[in-house]
């Protein structure tokens, strides 16, 4: 039996919202990429049951893995999620007789 498009839209929905959930920002990108790979991919099959069933695998596996990396989440953002003027305003703040040169 083919799944429905608002359910397809729903499980898609769910993996974008809970895929942007990780504060990892590899593994959010990954997440996010992947589950707008696969949608596209697989947007003119004809019956999509056997992908809806592993799209919903993909999304109880990202549900728990979201809970996992929020547990063990690091304090300090990536270097990646940090914006451009925040990085260059702390840099600024750094003097520059404190910065040791190499071979000093």
């Amino acid at each position: 039996m083919a799944a429905s498009a608002g359910e397809v839209m729903s499980i898609y929905r769910a993996l974008l919202r809970y895929g942007s959930k990780f504060p990892n920002y590899n593994v959010r990108e990954y997440v996010l990429r992947r589950a707008k790979q696969d949608f596209r991919q697989h947007r003119d099959d004809a019956d999509n049951a056997a992908v809806v069933k592993e799209a919903k695998h993909f999304l109880e596996v990202v549900k728990r893995q979201a809970v996992v990396y929020s547990m063990y989440a690091r304090k300090h953002k990536s270097i990646m999620d940090i914006p451009l003027t925040q990085i260059l305003r702390d840099q600024a703040d750094i003097p520059a007789s404190s910065l040791k040169t190499p071979g000093a």
